[in-house]
């Protein structure tokens, strides 16, 4: 199978006024992360951000637009009939009504999850549907170094 594009999608960080040495962190090792895919060839989207709120006293951080942003792109794609096969790597059952209108345009999907916690809703709506164990994930750790290339 031939890909023509491989496309990852990031909620935007910014820092955080309660956390400004993680936030820090997390911008500099998504910088480095960006720059590592754009080098394996992927396109990077910033869509979306990451906001802060508080949830029974304590911060938690909850990525909101990322979902909008890939079903809007994978909807235009295949209106203007540029998409024959879509490979979902996400969890966001959000995504559900965007890939039943793939599927009702005869594009073929493959939902593509992690084995300990698939997304039943994805796997369902999706064509096909690849887990990923977490024996693969430590072996691949072993021999590749994230951003080491």
């Amino acid at each position: 199978m031939e890909i023509d594009e491989k496309v990852f999608y990031f909620a935007k960080l910014k820092e955080h006024r309660q956390t400004k040495e993680k936030s820090k962190q997390l911008i500099e090792e998504q910088r480095l992360l960006k720059t590592h895919l754009e080098k394996q060839g992927f396109k990077v989207v910033f869509a979306g951000r990451v906001r802060g709120q508080n949830d029974n006293n304590s911060l938690v951080f909850r990525e909101k637009g990322v979902d909008v942003r890939m079903a809007v792109d994978m909807a235009v794609q295949a209106c203007d009939k540029k998409l024959k096969e879509a490979i979902v790597c996400s969890s966001d059952s959000d995504l559900q009504p965007a890939i039943k209108e793939l599927t009702e345009r005869k594009v073929k999907t493959v939902y593509m999850g992690f084995e300990n916690n698939p997304n039943k809703g994805l796997m369902y709506t999706t064509n096909k549907a690849i887990l990923i164990r977490n024996s693969e994930i430590l072996e691949f750790g072993k021999t590749k170094s994230l951003f080491s290339q």
